[in-house]
């Protein structure tokens, strides 16, 4: 057997019977296994026994967290914000797996183009975790921070580096959260994170430092318009939903068309949008935290309609079709109505809108009560129910302030 004079972290190349493999050791817990690293991002093992030769292409040296990253003058300045996700993760040398990058000049070091697009006058970290953990106290940070920034003159707009999983709540809160905008706000992520080849991160972050430039007075995603890195699309915050679980372009417009194709040098906006304004951005973050989203099954039972009816001020319910649920709910459903609690309806198609007057259904639980909520997104719903009802004196008047278009969220020019 050869003698292995690598360890993990290093980049080397190894010379098999059937040819040669390039990557990166890491750890094995089979000491009879080389794990390696590929550029694809994939793992592989190779026994040891079967390695004819090997060649140390790179050794690993851990970047000093203390070099700072020059700017360039000149250029327009933004705001970074950076909680965490794929997009500000990258893979840990010595055991393969995913882990945050814990400075903020390692995050610039891996992104230098973003560095021929704009300054990056001021980043705030607020916190740094996967999406699936943040909750609506996050949600009212990341509003409180991006409100800071907004505020300084010499910022042109913030970008916020957010985790894929649960962006489009987040996009939604921001939309609803910060009111007559000054300035753009662009949500950005990556699906692959940045040490892979195939990595989505570095056209996302480009494209949003682009968007972040213009005049587009919203609250924005952009990300990835197909699997090549040919351009991103903006994307309205409270209109965009993740529909895929791994792709670079999971994100996608729901119900309207892309704001704008963006590319790392441009804009060409495809559709109308709220410009940016002259004031200062308004900040309103009242929410309740007592509202609930309910998927809508074959056979449910009503019972956990009273659950939350016990527990909570209101629920958004992902029915059938056109917005419909099983007939034995209706009178369980005209109860709680009755007693103050607000019942509301989405549609789990995504795409499409529910309509209380096609079936005899859905007229009777509009009848009861329930708010049918045109073609909303069920997750956006969910954030604006919480929205509404954390508004002392809204409950009165909640059914017109869920159909109010606060931000988009409702497409009126959808055809049923």
């Amino acid at each position: 057997m050869v003698e292995l004079n690598f360890s993990a972290g290093d980049r080397v190349r190894l010379r098999l019977a059937d040819g040669e493999q390039d990557g990166i050791v890491i750890e094995s817990p089979d000491s009879s296994l080389i794990l390696l690293k590929l550029d694809s991002g994939y793992n592989v093992g190779v026994r040891k026994e079967n390695i004819l030769a090997s060649r140390v292409l790179k050794r690993y040296a851990p970047v000093a967290n203390s070099d700072v990253v020059k700017q360039k003058e000149g250029l327009p300045s933004v705001g970074l914000i950076i909680t965490g996700g794929t997009i500000a993760s990258k893979a840990s040398q010595a055991t393969g797996g995913v882990q945050p990058i814990t400075d903020v000049n390692e995050f610039l070091r891996f992104y230098p183009e973003l560095m021929d697009i704009v300054n990056v006058k001021r980043i705030e970290v607020p916190f740094k975790m996967f999406s699936e953990n943040m909750d609506s106290s996050h949600w009212i940070e990341l509003a409180r921070q991006v409100k800071i920034m907004l505020d300084d003159d010499s910022i042109k707009g913030v970008i916020i580096s957010h985790g894929t999983d649960t962006l489009h709540y987040t996009s939604a809160a921001l939309s609803f959260f910060l009111k007559n905008l000054s300035k753009p706000v662009v949500l950005t992520y990556s699906q692959r994170s940045i040490d892979r080849a195939s990595s989505d991160a570095h056209l996302n972050l480009q494209c949003a430092a682009r968007m972040a430039l213009s005049d587009c007075g919203e609250v924005m995603l952009v990300g990835h318009a197909n699997e090549n890195d040919d351009f991103c699309y903006a994307l309205r915050g409270s209109k965009v939903k993740k529909l895929h679980s791994s792709r670079r372009d999971a994100f996608k417009p729901v119900n309207c068309i892309p704001i704008a194709k963006v590319w790392s040098n441009k804009v060409e906006f495809l559709d109308k949008y709220r410009k940016a304004g002259n004031g200062k951005t308004e900040l309103d973050i009242e929410f309740s935290d007592k509202v609930a989203l309910v998927k809508y099954y074959p056979g449910q039972s009503v019972d956990i309609l009273d659950y939350y009816a016990l527990k909570y001020k209101g629920i958004v319910i992902e029915g059938t079709g056109l917005g419909h649920v099983n007939k034995d709910w209706q009178s369980a459903i005209r109860k709680h109505v009755k007693s103050g609690f607000v019942i509301c309806m989405a549609s789990q198609t995504t795409f499409g809108r529910v309509d209380e007057y096609v079936y005899s259904t859905a007229r009777e639980l509009e009848g009861a009560g329930v708010i049918f909520l045109e073609d909303m997104l069920s997750e956006t719903a969910f954030v604006k129910l919480g929205f509404i009802l954390g508004h002392y004196g809204w409950k009165k008047n909640v059914k017109e302030k869920m159909l109010e278009n606060f931000a988009g969220e409702l497409n009126n020019r959808l055809i049923k």
